[in-house]
């Protein structure tokens, strides 16, 4: 897919599985379980929808998946089900190697997001960047709670996904709004936590907004549907009621990260209601 000049393509990381009622928060199960329905530990589907964009001569990777650095255990506490590793799968969606990668970034530092930032190099028994030849950017504010994180999400921080690209001099820290290449922004929005970030390219006239957690999945189109891993959920409905609109408005590319069938969508406002519906291009 184009947008203008810049080639986009959506890398799926693999699928993994949350529990439902941290995903949904508040929202009665009989009411999600319609959209995600459960499996008998209670945990609803997911992915991670990485996003390539070819900038003339960058090659950009936002996000990088969960990773493969898991025990038999961890795995099977997630549900992870990976059938190949997210390297192989951007070389077969984008013909791109991880080596010519020239930019990843990272919207925030949980680990279904920068997992894959490194990988365990077997020969030093220790994780190592899976990107060599890349810069890492993530905004300081971001980092800096990564390494100082509150006690509720501090579960989802896992130095080895950070540390090895800082001693490597690849990581590269950022301000709360960055331009990544000439079009594609990264812009702090609070509400999952403090310094999450999301990517809005703009390039031939249109618009592809990268939502990360802020709206996970195209059932958290719901303006009330907050996750209950949210730090700030008050500030997360107050993101959507002034992003999704304008997205419905300006017939934006919506990317939901976590969604496992339809990343993609547009959204309608039917009857004053905020629908996805998947989007081909």
């Amino acid at each position: 897919m184009f947008l203008g000049d810049y080639r986009v393509e959506i890398v799926p990381d693999t699928e993994f599985r949350l529990d439902g009622g941290a995903m949904f928060g508040v929202v009665p199960r009989d009411l999600w379980a319609e959209l995600a329905p459960p499996d008998e530990r209670n945990r609803v589907r997911l992915n991670m929808n990485c996003l390539f964009v070819e900038a003339g001569r960058e090659r950009i990777l936002i996000e990088t998946g969960i990773g493969d650095k898991w025990s038999q255990k961890q795995s099977a506490m997630y549900g992870i089900t990976r059938q190949r590793p997210l390297g192989e799968s951007l070389q077969a969606i984008t013909g791109v190697t991880a080596e010519e990668v020239t930019i990843v970034v990272n919207t925030h530092l949980h680990f279904d997001h920068a997992g894959g930032n490194t990988k365990l190099d077997q020969a030093f028994g220790a994780a190592v960047p899976a990107f060599p030849n890349a810069r890492y950017l993530v905004s300081r504010a971001e980092y800096e709670h990564a390494e100082s994180p509150h006690e509720r999400d501090r579960a989802s921080y896992l130095p080895e996904n950070w540390r090895p690209l800082r001693a490597s001099g690849q990581l590269e820290l950022m301000e709360a709004e960055y331009e990544v290449a000439p079009g594609l922004r990264m812009q702090t929005v609070p509400g999952h936590s403090r310094s999450m970030q999301c990517a809005r390219l703009e390039r031939g006239g249109r618009t592809l907004y990268c939502f990360a957690d802020l709206v996970p999945t195209r059932a958290h189109v719901r303006l009330p549907w907050i996750m209950g891993y949210d730090l700030y959920p008050v500030e997360t409905l107050e993101a959507k009621k002034r992003l999704l609109p304008q997205a419905a408005r300006e017939d934006w590319l919506c990317l939901f990260y976590h969604d496992p069938d339809a990343p993609l969508c547009r959204l309608r406002d039917e009857d004053g209601k905020l629908r996805a519906f998947e989007a081909l291009n």
